[in-house]
């Protein structure tokens, strides 16, 4: 006869649960992006992107996708269109309001974004009904009066998307 040791496999097994829970949120996103006939945007694709005009005047050459108007002998504008993109996740919303304002009141020069003024005191609704998803040309334009000093102008836009 023969015997044979015999092992212990006796192996106890755990078990545990995990509860999740997550609460989702609308979200909107908002990216300034060069347009293809515009200045190029340095940052294009993100959200805090610079336009650079170059230097202007009323008569010299102007950089690349830069257009000027001179308005008699009172003032000239400079111009370029640009791209806003906005886009939304879980949200009912089909279209959003665009908003804009500078940063600083500029007592000088008057600043337009697609025929809006926007000044440094209170948000222009530049559209009320954006759609989603695509890029919008806007152009903005910087009115000179002959009168201003030589030197820089410098400001910045602060955009605000909101779903309707």
């Amino acid at each position: 006869m023969l015997i044979l040791p015999t092992l212990a496999s006796a192996q106890g097994t755990g078990g545990g649960s995990l509860a999740v829970t997550a609460t989702i949120v609308p979200t909107i996103t908002l990216v300034l992006d060069t347009d293809g006939a515009g200045v190029t945007l340095t940052g294009t694709g993100t959200n805090a992107a610079s336009l650079g005009f170059g230097s202007v005047s009323a008569y010299a050459a102007l950089s690349l996708n830069v257009g000027r108007t001179v308005n008699g002998v009172t003032n000239y504008t400079i111009s370029t269109p640009f791209d806003v993109k906005v886009t939304q996740a879980n949200s009912p919303s089909l279209t959003y309001t665009l908003a804009a304002e500078l940063n600083a009141v500029d007592g000088t020069n008057t600043w337009t974004i697609g025929g809006v003024t926007i000044t440094g005191s209170a948000p222009a609704n530049v559209t009320a009904t954006g759609v989603y998803g695509g890029d919008v040309a806007y152009s903005l334009v910087l009115t000179i009066p002959f009168g201003e000093t030589a030197g820089l102008v410098s400001n910045t836009i602060n955009f605000a998307a909101t779903p309707n």
